[in-house]
């Protein structure tokens, strides 16, 4: 069941089947773009900014202005693999920001770019007119279970033009690379979440530069990425980094059932502790023949080896963001409950049938979900419960097993958890709550089971928002105006902190009870959200 993991939790979804690869960047920017690299910038304007660490090129093309593969820190190569993120050198000349920088190591799949260790970097999107006031900032945290992705994947051209705002997509450390820990490493199990907040200080830093408001920053994330701005939300470190924060498809209180993710998964979260990463950590040692007498010894040993001797172990760091460390103190499920978090406006929400896209990968790659096994699958999740669960979601109200499966899956691990978190941030914060309903969404993750329709799978909401490389464009007006609003809800919140405007039905702030909007097309309006996924029933389970 590995491959099933490594699938449709670390990627969630294969963004960019086909998309067109960039050019794998080396070493510090020090020189003039070639004029193979920015052809394309010199037929429509080639824009050049200082920065903080020196100037960079990039492009102007149609309504948008883009500077791509923008280094943020040093390359944490050598000495520096799992090390806290360092402050990039300033260079010399003129560096070329037209094309992304490589993604960061991991499993090879279809529309990953080329990666390379080195791949600290950044994208910015802003359009090329924005009417002379600096721009509320967007900082992206992309998804892919912590063990895959890259900024580079998600084409923010729609939200910068439409909602008049910057949007920063950010690579950061993955995997082994990102979280792994072991005695006497400082930053275990954080590395990736470091990485993002040395993004967060850079944007801070060099918004104004590019046309940005510093003061005005809005971090936002789906899937991992959702999970990762929960412990941004709830780390000291961010105090001051950014003013709001949109969390999508990862609430903190995400809690999956003893193969409730895949079959044979454990129960857990996507939040590790310390002693857990650790012990990861000395196992992938032993394995890699590197556990020597001490722990500077067994550093030293895996600092040496090449990046592919970690490839096949990515996965085993995935739901490996630490707690109990300097960066990230408390569990963020347990943050919230204390109210030890940063107090920005939140919006928070997800997809109605978020468990459909990892039960269709299972089921794809040979997991069988009958009406025999159902019983066995909820005894293993819910033990002497089970039949409790099983006279709540009978297989009779379901077109087959799977969807049986899917719906006890998204509604406890998923839904009422996201409800939760959002009754314990609305106790200190504004929150609006909501969720993606359109059934028939763009089906980016390639699920095709008999029986089991994609629906608003996990991951379904992002063509709405960005455009996937083109890949996954919206077909029908219906959900091409449901985009636009999701565009100008999510844009005006990082205005202003308050994501109505003119033209979309209005969302009323959260207030613990409700309301959730409901987005779907041409329909958003609330949503019965709580009996839709029976909450009351399973805060009673426990």
């Amino acid at each position: 069941m590995k491959s099933v993991h490594r699938l449709v939790y670390p990627a969630a979804f294969l963004l960019t089947l086909g998309a067109a690869a960039p050019t794998q960047t080396t070493g510090p920017p020090t020189a003039e773009p070639k004029p193979t690299a920015s052809a394309s910038a010199q037929a429509t304007g080639s824009p050049v900014v200082r920065l903080k660490s020196g100037r960079v090129r990039g492009v102007d093309k149609g309504a948008v202005r883009t500077f791509s593969g923008i280094r943020y820190a040093q390359p944490p190569v050598g000495r520096l693999r799992w090390a806290l993120p360092k402050p990039v050198r300033p260079w010399s000349g003129v560096a070329d920001a037209t094309r992304p920088g490589a993604a960061c190591p991991q499993a090879k799949m279809p529309g990953v770019p080329p990666t390379a260790e080195d791949c600290l970097y950044v994208n910015v999107t802003m359009p090329r007119h924005s009417g002379g006031k600096p721009l509320p900032v967007m900082v992206w945290i992309h998804g892919g279970g912590f063990t895959s992705g890259a900024g580079s994947q998600y084409d923010a051209q729609r939200l910068a033009t439409q909602g008049n705002v910057m949007v920063v997509t950010v690579n950061y450390r993955l995997g082994a690379l990102g979280y792994f820990g072991h005695e006497e490493l400082t930053g275990s199990g954080t590395f990736g979440m470091a990485d993002q907040i040395a993004a967060l200080r850079w944007t801070r830093r060099n918004a104004a530069a590019l046309g940005g408001d510093p003061g005005n920053v809005t971090v936002f994330g789906q899937s991992a990425g959702g999970m990762s701005t929960c412990g941004l939300l709830t780390t000291p470190a961010s105090a001051g980094l950014f003013d709001k924060a949109i969390v999508s498809s990862g609430s903190c209180m995400i809690d999956w059932a003893e193969g409730g993710l895949f079959p044979s998964s454990p129960a857990h979260t996507p939040y590790t502790s310390l002693a857990t990463t650790k012990k990861d950590g000395a196992a992938l040692a032993r394995t890699l023949k590197c556990d020597k007498g001490s722990a500077r010894e067994t550093l030293d040993c895996l600092r040496k080896l090449p990046v592919a001797a970690f490839l096949p172990h990515m996965t085993k760091f995935s739901d490996h963001l630490t707690y109990g460390t300097p960066l990230l103190p408390r569990n963020p499920a347990e943050a919230l409950r204390k109210g030890t978090f940063q107090r920005v406006p939140v919006i928070s929400g997800g997809t109605r049938d978020e468990m459909r896209a990892f039960i269709g990968g299972a089921a794809m790659a040979g997991q069988k979900f009958t009406a025999e096994r159902y019983p066995e699958l909820l005894r293993t999740a819910f033990g002497d419960r089970a039949g409790e669960v099983q006279a709540r979601y009978p297989l009779s109200a379901y077109d087959s097993p799977a969807m049986a499966w899917a719906a006890v899956n998204t509604d406890r691990s998923w839904a009422c958890p996201t409800l939760e978190a959002d009754r314990l941030l609305a106790r200190h914060t504004d929150v609006y709550a909501y969720e993606f309903g359109d059934r028939d969404a763009p089906n980016v993750n390639g699920i095709d089971v008999p029986g089991l329709p994609p629906g608003a799978a996990h991951a379904s909401d992002l063509p709405s928002l960005f455009d996937l490389n083109g890949v996954y464009a919206l077909p029908t007006p219906p959900q091409q105006r449901l985009g636009a609003q999701m565009v100008d809800y999510w844009t005006a919140f990082a205005r202003s902190g308050d994501p109505n405007g003119k033209g979309s039905p209005r969302w009323a702030r959260f207030t613990g009870q409700g309301p959730v909007l409901g987005l779907v097309p041409d329909a958003v309006r609330p949503v019965g959200y709580a009996a839709d996924h029976q909450c009351s029933f399973w805060n009673k389970l426990g």
